[in-house]
């Protein structure tokens, strides 16, 4: 089997493994992160419903005026904070956070850290 097929496999296992413990309601939504090399992706889902309820990443204008660069730990953290602030707006205080296949490290974390401290409960 090719190395990459084999890594892609793995990578979707975890996020099974991950994905299969955590369900979003509508009162505690699941806080999805996606990461690429340039940029991250946030989305609020509602998992009872099946719905999209907010989505943000670093390609927003209002992002992009504050950082230099999508693709790293600090974007990730002030990607956090924005989004606390909407979720605020829309009184969306608690939520479960998905990591997806992604270990709670470097990028991830700030983005964690950086809701937290905008005032996201998980």
């Amino acid at each position: 089997m090719d190395k990459n097929k084999l890594k892609e496999i793995k990578r979707k296992r975890r996020h099974l493994r991950v994905k299969k413990k955590i369900y979003g309601t509508g009162e505690r939504p699941r806080l999805y992160v996606h990461r690429s090399h340039k940029n991250m992706y946030a989305q609020i889902i509602d998992d009872t419903k099946g719905r999209v309820l907010f989505s943000l990443s670093t390609l927003n204008k209002e992002i992009r005026e504050r950082i230099v660069f999508g693709g790293n730990i600090k974007s990730a953290e002030i990607l956090g904070e924005i989004l606390a602030q909407k979720l605020k707006e829309r009184s969306i205080d608690k939520v479960v956070f998905d990591r997806g296949s992604y270990p709670y490290t470097g990028r991830i974390k700030a983005f964690a850290e950086g809701a937290r401290k905008g005032g996201l409960i998980f």
